[in-house]
């Protein structure tokens, strides 16, 4: 199946915005729409199944293996190697692309035994341009706005609000895109990793003396104006790219479906992406059966756990108390419905980790090789929460999706090793060993200290 090379030539493959009430409202993915004129609902992108369906499933599988971090442009990223199914519309020379995606799939072994799986894997997302997945779907987001711009639509800047790790992938992008790029970030709420690197990329960065969904509710207001651009989650490009989370870790298993999958959930963009590409596998015959997504949030942001609880009968927005998972500190997700969704389709659990749980949890991995961030702790803590109570099973194959890259959240690490984060017992302190530089005094306090870690795995 011969690879198209230009929007043109890749009729006719064919995707739009369709209203996620499905009222019958369309749009062009062109076009500067976020929500239904019609009726206000959230829009989703929706793909002509026919031309994509003409196509076998193996040709499918040997086109994306024959593309898969090779270097001919653009179809070495793990999102345009798949640009059928993710976007047709933007010509290659429009794309802008830092070869996102084909991150690891780590084996967690020695982690897995410890707590009882032996195929635990986690999906390193954070292993990408700016450190987190939200790289997958800005690839997306800001090719479409340079496509539409060289097509005469007037668009001064492009933004967002975040909890960091959004900001960072926009203004990477529209940094190599050319493109001025605006973040509103949540005023001490976080990393200064976090914080400098839209500053690095040459952002307009706007601190704002409130909390995540505050910043949502001023972005939305600001792009009223057209010439700027929102970059949201509520805008469905974005999760046309994070779709192929899911798309990858069944490529890396050679077309396998693991069992259950776990993804951190804040405002659950990336909850609706991991759903639509396993889903969009299924309905082209790539896979036929579904894993089980398990949602974890933490207990001081749980929307979503709370609407669980009730069976998904009612959803409550809250105001979300301070977590040291900060990404997804978010009381009023705007992906709630498309969520809720996706759980119902996929025999879906939503649990939380408190602090001490996602703290500990985060540790006690990085002691087996990893370097978590907090957000990937959250779903590591509700892991070890579902095994011993034996809702995961230690035969099952397990993906926990890790979503940004420990070095982002430096200071919660130090705080962590300090034992000075507040609610929270250390279990997996570590310090250095404060010395002379006499080698007898050294060589004696590491027999000691070898002596001590020994007699700790025994027990």
């Amino acid at each position: 199946m011969p690879a198209p090379n230009r929007s043109s030539d890749a009729a006719p493959y064919r995707a739009w915005f369709e209203c996620y009430n499905r009222c019958g409202a369309r749009y062009s993915l062109k076009e500067i729409v976020y929500t239904c004129e019609n009726c206000g609902s959230l829009l989703e992108v929706v793909h002509d199944r026919e031309p994509l369906a003409k196509s076998s499933a193996p040709r499918w599988m040997r086109l994306f293996e024959d593309r898969y971090q090779r270097t001919q442009w653009p179809y070495g990223s793990g999102v345009w190697g798949k640009k059928e199914w993710v976007c047709p519309v933007v010509d290659d020379e429009n794309i802008v692309s830092m070869f996102e995606g084909g991150s690891n799939l780590f084996w967690a072994e020695r982690y897995g035994k410890e707590i009882g799986v032996a195929d635990l894997w986690v999906k390193q997302c954070g292993n990408s341009h700016t450190g987190s997945f939200k790289d997958l779907g800005m690839t997306v987001l800001v090719s479409v706005v340079k496509q539409i711009i060289s097509e005469g639509t007037d668009i001064h800047a492009v933004a967002c609000a975040s909890t960091g790790d959004t900001s960072a992938a926009l203004a990477a992008y529209c940094a190599a895109a050319g493109i001025p790029s605006i973040v509103f970030l949540p005023r001490g709420k976080v990393s200064t990793a976090q914080l400098v690197q839209p500053i690095a990329n040459g952002a307009i960065v706007a601190s704002l003396d409130t909390d995540f969904d505050g910043c949502m509710r001023v972005v939305k207001e600001v792009t009223r104006d057209r010439t700027i651009y929102l970059a949201n989650s509520m805008n469905s490009l974005r999760v046309e790219g994070q779709k192929t989370v899911g798309i990858e870790m069944v490529q890396q298993f050679d077309w396998e479906v693991p069992d259950t999958v776990i993804i951190p959930g804040g405002n659950l963009g990336n909850v609706t992406a991991l759903g639509k590409g396993f889903l969009m596998m299924k309905d082209l015959g790539l896979i036929d059966r579904l894993p089980r997504i398990v949602v974890a949030q933490a207990e001081r942001a749980n929307p979503l756990y709370l609407s669980f609880q009730n069976g998904f009968r009612s959803f409550e927005p809250i105001v979300a108390r301070k977590t040291l998972a900060s990404a997804i500190q978010i009381g009023n997700p705007v992906s709630i419905r498309k969520a809720i969704d996706v759980l119902q389709k996929f025999d879906g659990i939503v649990e939380v980790a408190t602090e001490e749980e996602l703290s500990n949890a985060a540790a006690r991995a990085d002691r087996t090789g990893m370097y978590n961030c907090p957000h990937t702790g959250v779903a590591l803590g509700v892991l070890e929460k579902l095994v011993a109570t034996g809702v995961i099973e230690s035969d099952e194959r397990v993906v926990v999706v890790s979503t940004a890259h420990g070095l982002k959240f430096t200071e919660f690490k130090v705080r962590y090793h300090e034992g000075v984060l507040e609610d929270v017992a250390t279990r997996y302190r570590n310090v250095p060993l404060e010395l002379p530089a006499d080698p007898a005094v050294v060589r004696d306090a590491l027999r000691r200290e070898i002596d001590r870690r020994r007699e700790g795995e025994r027990r």
